[in-house]
């Protein structure tokens, strides 16, 4: 890069900057948000002055490395994990909606470089607690209260407590200044990205404020979380395998929520399933299970399935694994044609035809980047795609593959997730997270989890067909075809299970035996 180019881009760098302090300044004068204990000119500030030394460390660290070269791929790892420690640090420092929107780079795993998905996944642990005397006003509704969370999120904190009548409660309550201050920390970080895409043209991150300019208002209404909740209870009430805690409506409002205690390990947490003689692998098809059916057959999907959100235990009662989930903050509702089309897709996926592929993913918007868009979804090389990505599992080598090519092709990832329907981010969220609680537990890409997502596939196109027919005779044809196909999925599964079994030559030779070839 040259001397000039370099000059100008600090030039505009320098001017975006205090653009940035001079629009974000007079906003807040004008609204009265100068109290820097709240959202002053300390928390602009850092805001600002994090994003500008990030942009110039990628500015100026490699301009004399040739691109593409060995030392070029090195040095970009440094500044890569040295920008995601500042990123982070930044949303420590800022709290509320920075913790949130980190929180939801560090969930993009098979998105974003590894430097800054590995950084950003200790907000989930890590957000910073209110101190008591900021909730102290609710104590009163309790017999007793513990002052230690069980739990710290960006939005809010969950406590234990014994209500009056002996009932033990968890309670979740809103930090006290997120909700004043969400508005404003999703204008500043518009202000910045508008700003580095200055800088860096290929930069398109638009969409994850558009994300957080939707989703914050819903996640900061704790009986709308109550209302998803019971929705996605009645829902899926059918699998036995899943709790969702009872919500307390009486002593519930907007910024605290009362919901039935349930205890339990974290869904990653493999020694706690191994001491409570709980089956990962069972646990691993029961969470696939119930994504599947919210993401292909309702629509309606809970999109923050991180281990602090899904907990498991044995049931007090029948002594059977269950899945406790939690935080119903945050859902996405699928249009239909988005549900069909995507239905369409991975059905295309699981059974390797590339022609549909291509289709319904241009359906989606990804046009020519469908390879990277498949990829993106699957988690899979396009080599694996191609030959099926049923037929094998993924293999380390092939994870580093996928993991290194999020580095090298993030300006297309970044185009694409522009292009894809809005329903596609919350989606690709929760993919990853899912991927990483599958990872975990040494579970992933399992053949049963792809045919668990046919039959879904399968009986939500099947019901789609049946509701747009009024003949009785094609709905009856449409139920036989939807059976026989659930069917052909149930022998190809006892096949795989015969083969895992390593009975598959005995079977082979029982069968020629009994059915021996004519002379």
């Amino acid at each position: 890069m040259k001397k000039g180019d370099m000059a100008r881009k600090a030039l505009k760098l320098a001017s975006w900057t205090s653009m940035a302090l001079a629009a974000s300044g007079i906003y807040l004068y004008s609204n009265k948000y100068l109290d820097p204990n709240d959202f002053g000119a300390v928390r602009v500030g850092r805001a600002v002055a994090t994003t500008a030394v990030i942009s110039y460390d990628y500015l100026t660290s490699l301009k004399s490395v040739p691109y593409g070269s060995e030392e070029y791929l090195q040095l970009r790892s440094k500044v890569h994990l040295r920008s995601a420690r500042r990123l982070c640090e930044l949303c420590c420092a800022n709290r509320g909606t920075f913790i949130k929107v980190g929180q939801h780079l560090g969930a993009l795993d098979y998105l974003l470089p590894e430097e800054y998905t590995s950084t950003l996944k200790v907000l989930h642990s890590q957000a910073p607690q209110s101190s008591m005397q900021e909730i102290r006003q609710i104590h009163d509704l309790f017999q007793s209260f513990d002052d230690t969370p069980l739990g710290t999120a960006s939005l809010a904190q969950v406590h234990k407590a014994v209500l009056h009548d002996g009932r033990t409660v968890a309670v979740k309550v809103q930090h006290p200044k997120v909700r004043a201050q969400s508005s404003k920390d999703i204008l500043l970080m518009e202000v910045l990205i508008l700003a580095v895409k200055q800088l860096f043209p290929e930069f398109e991150f638009m969409w994850l404020v558009d994300e957080a300019k939707k989703n914050l208002p819903l996640e900061l209404d704790f009986l709308n979380e109550g209302r998803n909740a019971e929705k996605v209870s009645q829902m899926l009430k059918h699998f036995d395998f899943l709790k969702v805690p009872r919500i307390h409506w009486d002593l519930s409002t907007e910024r605290v929520l009362l919901m039935e205690f349930v205890d339990g390990g974290q869904v990653n947490d493999r020694d706690y399933m191994e001491k409570n003689k709980i089956d990962v692998n069972e646990i691993s098809r029961h969470l696939g299970k119930m994504y599947s059916e919210m993401i292909f057959v309702n629509g309606f999907v809970h999109c923050d399935p991180h281990p602090g959100n899904v907990l498991v235990r044995k049931h007090p009662g029948t002594g059977k694994a269950e899945i406790v989930l939690l935080d119903h903050g945050l859902y996405q509702v699928l249009t239909e044609e988005f549900r069909l089309n995507y239905c369409h897709l991975w059905q295309s996926l699981i059974w390797t035809d590339m022609k549909r592929v291509k289709e319904y993913s241009q359906r989606l918007g990804a046009g020519d980047l469908y390879p990277l868009f498949a990829c993106m979804l699957t988690a899979r090389s396009w080599n694996s795609v191609n030959r099926g990505i049923s037929q094998a599992p993924v293999t380390a080598t092939e994870d580093l593959e996928i993991r290194n090519n999020a580095a090298n092709y993030l300006p297309q990832i970044s185009q694409l997730l522009n292009h894809v329907p809005r329903q596609m981010l919350l989606i690709l969220k929760t993919n990853d997270l899912l991927r990483g609680i599958e990872a975990a537990l040494g579970t992933r890409a399992s053949a049963s989890s792809f045919l668990n997502m046919s039959r879904c596939c399968i009986r939500a196109l099947a019901e789609h067909k049946k509701k747009n027919t009024c003949s009785f005779f094609r709905r009856t044809q449409i139920s036989f075809r939807e059976a026989f196909n659930l069917w052909q999925i149930n022998l190809h599964e006892l096949i795989l299970r015969v083969k895992g079994l390593k009975l598959a030559d005995r079977v082979l030779a029982l069968i020629c035996w009994l059915f021996p070839a004519p002379l």
